[in-house]
């Protein structure tokens, strides 16, 4: 049996299908205005991946903020339990979840059979997500995708006060203006961001193995700052599927179960 993950999130449309609990294909592009069009276009490409039609895909779950809008999916689940559902089946030990993506993050406890225990949003600031560390990146002229190499350069660590995006963004100014090196500027990014993070697992409770998902979860600057916040090494997907797309997964598995395969 095929099916397909459709996770819509608030910046990309991330689209896994398997076969069998086997990862065929994953595709993504951005959210668009159009979500449901750039969903469409999200499955075309994963489809194209893994060599088979539309016809062949049996079950189409959605989830993430904008799933209501892809109508064409057969049903739809949360984020916190295409979470639970996508890490479980990569990291059967993994008891605790970590997601952050652009705009926000959350926690998710799991039980010995992969079911959600309790969970926990941060949605009130981005301060705390993906979008924080592109402001940063803006602000201080480095590309992104140079964001991790160069904050794991650092030899001194700096503290950010501010709690809000934009007064970060006035705070790493005055940085500069002080001829603060950017690699511990941006040091100083990615340990505000895990400050803020591991308070909100915190208050759930920690229980290991403790997994990180989303897209920031390529950052390896970020992950660091995480790692030595918690004072042990958080479990990454790296083998077979990015960290972004396991959100995508956890759907794509529930909708093969939803069909009975």
């Amino acid at each position: 049996m095929i099916t397909a993950g459709i996770d819509c999130g608030s910046k990309n449309i991330k689209v896994c299908i398997v076969k069998g609990g086997a990862i065929l294909s994953t595709a993504s592009v951005l959210s668009g205005f159009d979500q449901e069009e750039s969903a469409e276009q999200a499955l075309k490409s994963a489809l194209e991946k893994a060599g088979i039609k539309r016809e062949d895909v049996e079950h189409i779950t959605a989830t993430g903020a904008g799933m209501e809008a892809i109508k064409f999916s057969h049903n739809t689940i949360t984020t916190i339990t295409a979470d639970a559902r996508g890490t479980y089946s990569i990291f059967p030990s993994a008891r605790t979840v970590i997601d952050i993506g652009a705009e926000e993050g959350l926690v998710v406890k799991l039980d010995d059979q992969g079911k959600v225990k309790d969970f926990g949003i941060n949605e009130k600031c981005a301060a705390g997500a993906g979008a924080f560390i592109e402001a940063m990146s803006r602000a201080l002229e480095v590309d992104i995708e140079h964001m991790g190499e160069l904050s794991l350069k650092s030899t001194k660590q700096i503290p950010m006060n501010a709690q809000c995006t934009i007064f970060a963004e006035s705070e790493v100014v005055s940085l500069i203006h002080q001829k603060t090196l950017k690699e511990d500027i941006i040091r100083a990014v990615h340990d505000a961001i895990a400050d803020r993070n591991t308070s909100m697992v915190r208050q759930i409770g920690i229980e290991k193995d403790v997994a990180l998902i989303g897209g920031v979860a390529n950052n390896i600057g970020f992950v660091d700052a995480m790692n030595k916040n918690l004072g042990f090494d958080l479990l990454v997907p790296k083998d077979g599927i990015a960290p972004e797309y396991v959100t995508a997964l956890g759907a794509a598995l529930r909708a093969q179960e939803k069909s009975g395969g």
